[in-house]
């Protein structure tokens, strides 16, 4: 078997990646071996995965997510190009895991043709390794204007010959419409592909829906498989930055007499805000995303997270006025932690004529240490232990690194071979390594230190949450949802079969630039 889908969606954030991994997850469940895929991302949260020449690589966060859904390792062929976007016009490229440049939105164009025979060839070998690729598209497969050089939707599903099945997020309202709309503004070579309809987000009782997705399918000659329902539960791994904003996850009571409030800063070009799904996984950990100064003065706990552009970011903090409220924070002796970017700028210097260009700038100087960035971005894997013995695994994607800092300074981590990582000095924190606070004893020790360092003397820490557990089970729900709630047996036989002949094709009709 050699089968395949496309989950297209009507718009970003319709849902796409959760329904991949559900499908996955699905599939898995059935014995199928099945991988992911998703041609072209654009996200600064990234993970670290297999490269194809067995050195580590960056792919998105979701297509990690979706790799643990199917039971693989994360694998660079997953996520064949990943834009990491660093400016408002400008994303740094990575092919096949390894940065390879940066383009203007404009000049992007002229990357196009190299990127795609490498995305067509990548999906040729995952399909003869594997009975099944589930593909996932990027933002909306009715984006004609990116139509002539696509190879991340219809593009692919063309060259591919796979089914499309179009995800709607129905709290986003118009969803009629915007299904209608999306099969109609493709060219009837396009139209043929699109076989379905998901109903993504739904509250409420489906017999409401009932008469709008009959009128859909006489409009359209295509049916709608399944209704999702709204699951608050499903917010971990976001694919982007969209997906952080407020109160991260739904937090259960706490285990003892006080919560712990933390507020991650949330900077306008953050990169990895994963990192503090862990810390929101805990019973009585408020986790908030944040642009507000009062929040940060407010809070027990303050992360300042990665950034895919560290100087900018920081000249942001200082406009904002929230620089301020994080050094008074510190200064309060209350606990402050750094996670990669956000641990580069706790440093009295930073020197990058890498990334900014703009040479040395101050840090906000609570850390005596100082970074310079490197040409080479550092892509890896981590292991170590941290508060002495508790072991620890993350890993690293950076181009600064901590040139000099102060000798007697106590690191926060060590890799196995002893050499420090990070470092502790008084209530401030700050470590390279993404991912660490999944390490469940490192996390459990840590709060428990961070809330002694704010007061909570009444907050405890739970003894039982497993993280990895409650990221399975995240999946196993999503599995869960496509069985209960999407015609299977319509699903697995456009997975197994390809495309339905015949669908009629609907005015006015794009263009073919397939």
């Amino acid at each position: 078997m050699s089968g395949g889908l496309l989950v297209a969606g009507t718009t970003s954030d319709a849902g796409k990646s959760v329904v991949t991994a559900g499908i996955c997850r699905w599939l898995r469940r059935r014995g199928v071996s099945v991988a992911p895929f998703k041609a072209q991302n654009m996200s600064n949260n990234s993970v670290v995965a297999v490269g194809v020449d067995g050195r580590g690589g960056e792919i998105g966060r979701a297509q990690a997510m979706q790799a643990a859904a199917c039971g693989l390792a994360p694998d660079v062929r997953f996520n064949p190009v990943l834009l990491k976007p660093s400016g408002d016009m400008t994303s740094q490229v990575v092919l096949l895991g390894d940065a390879v440049g940066v383009a203007s939105g404009r000049d992007y164009r002229a990357w196009k043709p190299r990127l795609a025979q490498t995305v067509f060839d990548t999906l040729a070998a995952l399909r003869r390794d594997h009975d099944v690729v589930i593909c996932e598209g990027a933002g909306s497969p009715a984006e004609i204007n990116l139509r002539r050089h696509d190879f991340v939707n219809m593009g692919l599903a063309r060259q591919a010959g796979l089914p499309a099945l179009v995800v709607g997020d129905i709290d986003r309202g118009g969803i009629f419409a915007s299904f209608f709309g999306t099969v109609a503004l493709l060219s009837p070579a396009d139209q043929e592909l699109i076989c379905g309809f998901l109903v993504n987000k739904f509250r409420g009782h489906v017999d409401l829906l009932r008469p709008g997705l009959d009128t859909l399918a006489e409009v359209t000659g295509r049916p709608t498989l399944g209704v999702l329902p709204f699951a608050a539960d499903l917010w971990l791994d976001g694919e982007d930055s969209l997906a952080y904003n407020g109160l991260l996850g739904r937090p259960g009571p706490p285990h003892g007499r006080q919560w712990l409030r933390v507020a991650v800063i949330r900077l306008p070009r953050i990169s990895n805000a994963t990192d503090a799904e862990a810390l929101a996984a805990e019973p009585g950990v408020r986790v908030r995303m944040t642009a507000e100064p009062a929040e940060v003065a407010d809070a027990d706990l303050v992360v300042l997270p990665g950034s895919k552009a560290t100087v900018e970011d920081l000249d942001w903090l200082r406009r904002t006025r929230l620089a301020d409220a994080v050094l008074a924070h510190a200064a309060a002796g209350r606990p402050l932690l750094g996670i990669c970017g956000g641990y580069q700028m706790l440093g009295e210097r930073i020197d990058d004529p890498v990334e900014s260009g703009r040479g040395q700038v101050p840090g906000l100087g609570l850390l005596p240490i100082r970074v310079v960035f490197d040409q080479l971005k550092t892509v890896r894997r981590a292991n170590g232990v941290g508060f002495g013995d508790i072991p620890v695994s993350g890993y690293e994607i950076h181009h600064g690194q901590v040139a000099d800092g102060d000798p007697t300074l106590t690191p926060l981590l060590r890799y196995t071979d002893g050499r420090p990582e990070g470092a502790r000095h008084g209530s401030v924190m700050g470590t390279h390594w993404h991912g660490a606070f999944e390490s469940d004893g490192f996390r459990r020790r840590f709060l428990a230190e961070a809330a002694a360092q704010a007061g909570r003397h009444g907050f405890a820490v739970a003894p039982d949450t497993v993280f990895g557990t409650a990221r399975e089970a995240t999946l196993d729900l999503l599995a869960d949802l496509v069985e209960e709630h999407v015609d299977t047996g319509a699903l697995w036989r456009l997975i197994e079969s390809g495309p339905t002949g015949g669908l009629p094709t609907l005015p006015p009709g794009a263009p073919d630039h397939g």
